[in-house]
Order: C-alpha cells, then structure tokens, then sequence
C-alpha cells in the first residue's frame, strides 16, 4: 500500500496581505513595505523644501535680527556684539528722523491705497459686465504689475523732473507753473505714491474682479425687478459681497506700503529720501542706518519694529474679519 504525500495546507492571511507567488513573496513583502514607506513619507519629502527655504531665509533672519537689536552691533564688525539691552528701542522713542519715517510711511500708503482700491474697485466693476475684447483689458490691468520696480520708478522720475518732466510740461501747457516735485514734502509724497497706485491698481482689480464674478447673479436680478439702477446695484449688492475681499486688499495694502522701498529709495536716488528726509520711509531709514551708518543693532530694531506694526495690523484684521463673519451669519 503506497502512502500519498500530503499537500501543505494554505496558510490564512490578513486581508490587504500581499498573496506570494511562487518563490517571488519576499520580493512582494519588500515591495509593500517599500510604498507604504512612500505613502506615508512622501507628502512630508514634498512640503520640506518649502520649510527648509523659510527656515533659512525667513525664520533664522528673523530671530537673528530680534537677538541682534538687544546688541550694539557694527557693520564693520558683525560677529563683535555688546548687549545694550532695549537701548536700541528706548532710543527710538526719542529719535526725530524715525517719527518722520514713520510719518512718511503712513502719509504716502494713505495717499496711494485710497485712490488706488478706489481706482481698482471701479475697473473691476466696468470688466465685470461683458466687454468685446476683455481677456485683452485684463492683460493690460496685470501689465504694470509685471514691469521691473526700477524701470517704472526711473520712468516716473523723469516723468516729475523739474525743468524736463512731461507732467511739468503739462502744466505749463495749462498756464501753471513748474512744480519741484522732489523737493517738496507733498510733491514729493504725491510723486512717490502714483508710482505705487500705477502698479498695484490692475493687481487688486483682478482680485476684486474674481470676488464680483462669484457674487450670485440672482442678487442682481432680484435688485433689477425691484427696480434698482446698476449704480444702486453696485452699493447695495456688490459692495456688501465684496467686504472681505476689500479688508483683505486694505491690509495687503497697508503691509506693502509700511514695508516701501523700493520706489523712494530709485525717486530720488538717495536713502535720505531727499535733502530734508521728506518722503523718506521706514523702509530708507533702516537702510541708512545699517548700510550707511553702520548700525546693524538700530536697523535691527528698526526692523523689528516694523514687524511689530505688522503684527498689530494683522490682529486687526483678524478682529474685523471675525466680527464680519459674526454679523452676516446672524
């Protein structure tokens, strides 16, 4: 009688288990592991970069500045550090050119965020209807933010001249007399802040243009039978729907310009912000005293104050965001 060789019986396995074939279930055991290890490791491999670049050009900047603002620190020597404690703050508090800075900055970013979202909140309303040609007019709206700082201030410098300017050209056409733009305190400011509205006006009418187009078109037919005109529309309708959207632009606004550099600094090719610091910015004065004066410890403290300014208009925002939102869900 021949005994028959019994067959291994299967082995129960665990649901989402990998099933061997033949020889190859070592290859497959490592081959799961191996994407579970990427399913679960990858998202993070994705984002670090990001975190690696902020690490290195944003937070360790940042906590360096706020370390090297308690010292008194030279340019000529940065590693040389002598702690001063708040000195560098305390001082300005007492220090006349910063409280103009500061005056300058708020000056101009009123002068040129009011026109400017004005400007911005009546183009997106005209694009807002149907246009022949409006992908073209849309372009154009993004042209001047898309132009070189430097070019476009060095441009508008020329614009203002005094004795060659076409605006004072202008003028003269009209029978009024030439104005020094640079040298005057308002001038000055009023020149410094149409650079700004020329380059930011087409960016926040974009923004407010994609806020109008999500407004439900019911709201302005039902506005319509009722028998409001576009311009009763555009108060009582589209206005209301855009209040984020306008918060949100006001406080980008307010941020660039307490952060303004560029513009005056190309104005008048100087970090004073002309002969008698008219139209310089807390931007230029953290610039002079760093790179000019040598005051690594003032400018830090400078810098950190703006930050601080920043912070405040942010909690602001925040607040009248919330206590937006808590109004139009009662």
């Amino acid at each position: 009688m021949t005994l028959s060789k019994t067959e291994p019986q299967p082995r129960l396995r665990a649901a989402g288990s990998p099933v061997p074939v033949g020889g190859g279930s070592r290859s497959e055991e490592r081959r799961s592991r191996r994407y579970r290890r990427d399913a679960r490791w990858s998202p993070y491999a994705f984002i670090a970069p990001f975190f690696l670049f902020f690490a290195a050009f944003g937070l360790f900047p940042l906590l360096y500045t706020g370390w090297a603002s308690l010292h008194n620190v030279s340019l000529h020597d940065p590693t040389h550090m002598e702690w001063a404690g708040l000195h560098n703050f305390s001082r300005l508090v007492e220090d006349e050119f910063f409280w103009n800075a500061l005056r300058n900055t708020v000056t101009i970013g009123v002068i040129s965020t009011v026109p400017q979202l004005a400007m911005a909140l009546g183009l997106a309303h005209l694009l807002n209807y149907r246009l022949r040609g409006s992908m073209f007019f849309r372009v154009v709206m993004l042209t001047p933010y898309a132009t070189s700082v430097a070019a476009a201030t060095l441009v508008f410098a020329l614009l203002f001249g005094r004795d060659y300017g076409m605006i004072n050209w202008g003028l003269g056409l009209a029978g009024f007399d030439h104005v020094d733009w640079e040298n005057g305190t308002w001038t000055s400011q009023i020149a410094v802040s149409s650079i700004v509205i020329w380059r930011w006006t087409g960016y926040n009418t974009l923004i407010y243009l994609a806020a109008m187009q999500a407004v439900p078109h019911d709201l302005y037919e039902s506005a319509s039978i009722d028998g409001a005109s576009r311009w009763q529309q555009f108060l009582h309708v589209t206005i209301p729907s855009l209040r984020p959207t306008i918060l949100f632009t006001v406080v980008v606004s307010t941020i660039g310009a307490t952060q303004l550099f560029g513009e005056p600094l190309l104005f008048g090719g100087s970090q004073t912000g002309g002969g008698s610091h008219q139209y310089q910015t807390l931007g230029l004065y953290l610039y002079e005293q760093g790179w000019f004066n040598f005051h690594l410890g003032r400018a830090s403290a400078i810098a950190w104050t703006m930050f601080l300014i920043l912070l405040v208009i942010g909690l602001a925002n925040w607040l009248i965001a919330r206590r937006l939102h808590s109004s139009r869900s009662r």
